[in-house]
């Protein structure tokens, strides 16, 4: 598949890039109507300033674990420059794409184009989403063992019974990571011969062949992690778990740094932590690019005890500036510089095979 920047660009462009920003804006604006919060009373709120840089400090440290976890996965065959272009992508196209998680076909892709095939570019991506869910699933049963049903002491979240909500969600993510364990590690083969099958329609024929190579790297990919050490796994869940860590922390840093009067204690941190799993179901099967809209307004039912003079709506705008938007804009400039970079390579290599076939002529 050969890059085209001008397709590339007008499917991530800017103004691709402004419409969650908007939407978040304005559900966040009807927020502070609807609390009848005057934004004047935010000079009578009393701020920290080092943990409102801890929670940016935080959401740093957590593209450096997701940096290095490419490394690990890739066996630091990806450099860092490259791994950084390839997260800051990734990462700007979950924000510009509906559900928290549709970034991941357009991953594939950018690992496609970093010169990993298509079925380890695949396996990868899956590995990683697979690492994921499987954080997200150890650490939804640590939380729900250590505060039990205090996990769910808010009301009714958008007219929806929050606990019967997350447990299906919860069901789905488990589900999900038993199917990517099945397809990517337990029985890659039957998962190319249900493709073959697949594309074995009259309709989807032509690319059958695709299909079958595509199934034969994911068997090399898989046989390929099958044999990895029990240490390359560890390092990869750890890396995984601090990266999801740092990121959510990012809350409890700005819940702190607005909200003198809140505990730095284990359970009472813990509690806040474990509410955003909880609210994390709610984002990731939002229809919005990135969950706009939808992340602000949980914000807000999830959160807005914690902060003084109904100021949660503002604070949500200020929670998302640090764990959203700078996406937007870092993809904006990144994206550019990557499609340049692929094409030049592109070109090299076309020009290296042109000149080696005219030396097999002669």
């Amino acid at each position: 598949m050969e890059v085209n920047q001008k397709n590339l660009t007008a499917t991530f462009s800017l103004k691709r890039a402004l419409i969650p920003i908007l939407i978040g804006l304005a559900f966040s604006a009807y927020s502070i109507y609807a609390s009848d919060f005057d934004l004047s009373q935010l000079k009578n709120v009393t701020f920290s300033i080092p943990y409102l840089i801890l929670a940016v400090v935080m959401m740093s440290i957590r593209d450096l674990a997701y940096i290095i976890r490419i490394r690990i996965l890739t066996e630091k065959k990806m450099g860092w420059k490259d791994a950084f272009q390839v997260i800051m992508l990734w990462e700007f196209s979950s924000a510009v794409t509906p559900t928290m998680v549709g970034g991941s076909a357009f991953a594939v892709y950018f690992m496609n184009k970093e010169g990993f095939n298509w079925g380890k570019s695949t396996g990868i991506v899956m590995i990683t989403a697979m690492l994921d869910e499987l954080f997200y699933i150890v650490a939804v049963a640590v939380s729900l063992l250590i505060l039990g049903n205090s996990l769910f002491g808010f009301g009714d979240i958008f007219g929806f019974n929050p606990r019967t909500y997350f447990y299906i969600g919860y069901s789905i993510i488990i589900f999900l990571t038993l199917a990517i364990l099945l397809s990517v590690l337990i029985s890659p083969t039957g998962t190319k011969s249900i493709l073959t099958k697949i594309f074995s329609l009259k309709w989807l024929k032509k690319w059958q062949h695709n299909a079958e190579r595509f199934g034969n790297e994911l068997i090399d990919t898989s046989n390929e992690l099958r044999g990895k050490s029990v240490w390359y796994w560890f390092k990869a869940f750890f890396i995984t778990t601090f990266s999801w860590t740092a990121r959510y922390l990012v809350l409890n840093c700005l819940i702190l740094a607005l909200n003198p009067d809140i505990s730095v204690d284990f359970l009472q941190q813990l509690k806040i932590y474990a509410e955003q799993l909880v609210m994390w179901v709610i984002m990731l099967v939002s229809p919005t690019p990135g969950a706009s809209g939808v992340a602000e307004m949980a914000f807000s039912a999830f959160f807005k005890d914690y902060f003084p003079q109904n100021s949660h709506a503002a604070v949500a705008v200020l929670w998302r500036a640090i764990s959203y938007y700078p996406y937007l804009i870092i993809g904006l400039i990144v994206l550019p510089v990557w499609v340049a970079k692929v094409e030049r390579i592109i070109i090299k290599n076309l020009t290296k095979k042109k000149k080696h076939d005219n030396e097999n002529q002669n």
